[in-house]
């Protein structure tokens, strides 16, 4: 007989179904939602927490980034002051202590001096001797020092406690230049220097002639610009020609006129305003063949392409103010070349002038100089023939019988000339002087 005892196990509870999880998501989401709401207010209303209350702060009457700003602002007004109170104590003392007064010449250093002395200096500078350093107007002492003629520039330093230092640069020459009765030193922009004593050196350097001692020196700089242009092409491949002249005239800028240091005579040249160097070697290759070809050979103009005028000045040109016998043993002793200081005016009034009467000679003379003249006349014959075979494939040289104005010759006077090429000097007399080897 079966045992009837106990309550019995369904299927279902012994093997239960599969969970639709699917189903309980939605459902879990909301029971979470449930559950935060229920811990919220729960904390809203849990009687354990303590009880919120307002506590009041008290502020100033600035905010506190100004008030930052006005300490930083104080602090830095206390440390200007500070300094400035430093400041004009210092001050105070150097104005008045001993230690900060040049006391004599010797606090006062000069540097870069050659032909400037320092007594010049110290002229400039005496002033300040005994004056606190700090009171010297250095730009008044540079201006001061600049109006020396041998200063270019100069600069004036101080230096504590006591001491000046003054840096002189000078003035280069040139050239020598005659302003009146006077041979004085010139630079590059034309300022004028005064001879410095022969203990500094000599020169040699030629002597410009054509200024005036009132004309400004913007037009003395004119000068220099042209004379500089002049030497530096005559000098242009490293021979110092533009020492080998005594003068050089610039009074007109469109003709630059030469006076080589030639020991048998001065020759006045005429170079013009341009080819320089080719007319000086001109010159200094035919000078030999003019001297024997001409009796007195003064001038010459090279100025004009195939035409060569031989003593074109001879009025002479202006003659400057005659020099002291000084003021010709200084030039002499720092280099000035002892032909430009030759007065010229006297040399022409102690040569026999061209037009003097000389006498008829006797008939007994002409009877004893009659066999001497065949002889010259043949041998003048000779020198005709060698002057024209020259003369028919050299220029035209022009031996001048009056004074000639300084501008281009007629168109006549070198119709004969070729018309191309630089000239190429040949000896070829003048009709002039034919006719008189002929007598």
């Amino acid at each position: 007989m079966a045992r009837k005892s106990g309550s019995t196990i369904t299927q279902e509870e012994l093997y239960p179904p599969p969970r639709d999880f699917a189903a309980e998501e939605p459902s879990r989401e909301q029971n979470i939602d449930d559950a935060r709401l229920l811990d919220l207010d729960a904390e809203d209303e849990s009687p354990f927490l303590r009880g919120q209350k307002r506590v009041s702060v008290r502020r100033g009457a600035l905010p506190k980034k100004t008030a930052n700003r006005l300490l930083w602002g104080a602090v830095a007004l206390t440390v200007v002051v500070i300094c400035g109170a430093a400041v004009a104590a210092v001050y105070q003392y150097g104005e008045h202590s001993w230690r900060f007064r040049v006391e004599s010449s010797d606090d006062i250093e000069v540097a870069g001096l050659h032909n400037v002395t320092r007594s010049q200096v110290i002229e400039a500078l005496g002033g300040d001797i005994g004056r606190n350093i700090f009171f010297v107007p250095l730009d008044q002492r540079q201006q001061q020092l600049q109006q020396i003629p041998w200063v270019e520039s100069a600069s004036v330093m101080r230096f504590v406690p006591n001491r000046l230092r003054v840096e002189i640069h000078e003035r280069t020459p040139e050239a020598f230049i005659r302003v009146g009765s006077k041979i004085m030193l010139t630079d590059a922009s034309g300022a004028l220097m005064e001879l410095p004593p022969p203990s500094k050196g000599k020169y040699s350097f030629p002597v410009i002639v054509g200024a005036s001692a009132g004309e400004p020196l913007s037009m003395r700089a004119a000068r220099m610009k042209i004379y500089n242009q002049f030497a530096g092409e005559l000098d242009a491949d490293g021979v110092n020609r533009s020492q080998e002249l005594s003068e050089v005239d610039l009074s007109d800028p469109d003709d630059v006129k030469i006076v080589p240091n030639d020991s048998e005579g001065d020759v006045l040249v005429h170079l013009g305003s341009s080819d320089y160097l080719d007319r000086y070697k001109t010159y200094q290759v035919h000078v030999r063949e003019w001297r024997q070809q001409f009796h007195k050979l003064e001038s010459v103009d090279l100025r004009y392409d195939q035409q060569i005028i031989v003593n074109p000045d001879l009025a002479g040109a202006p003659k400057p103010a005659p020099l002291s016998v000084a003021q010709q043993k200084a030039a002499l002793s720092v280099g000035v070349k002892r032909a430009a200081l030759v007065s010229k005016e006297m040399i022409a009034r102690a040569a026999p002038p061209s037009d003097t009467h000389i006498p008829a000679p006797s008939a007994e003379t002409k009877a004893a100089v009659a066999p001497m003249k065949k002889q010259e006349v043949r041998h003048v014959a000779k020198k005709k023939a060698k002057a024209q075979a020259h003369k028919k494939t050299a220029p035209k040289i022009k031996r001048a019988s009056a004074p000639a104005p300084q501008t281009k010759p007629a168109a006549s006077a070198t119709t004969d000339a070729p018309k191309s090429g630089k000239p190429s000097p040949a000896i070829a007399k003048a009709p002039a002087q034919q006719e008189k080897d002929q007598q």
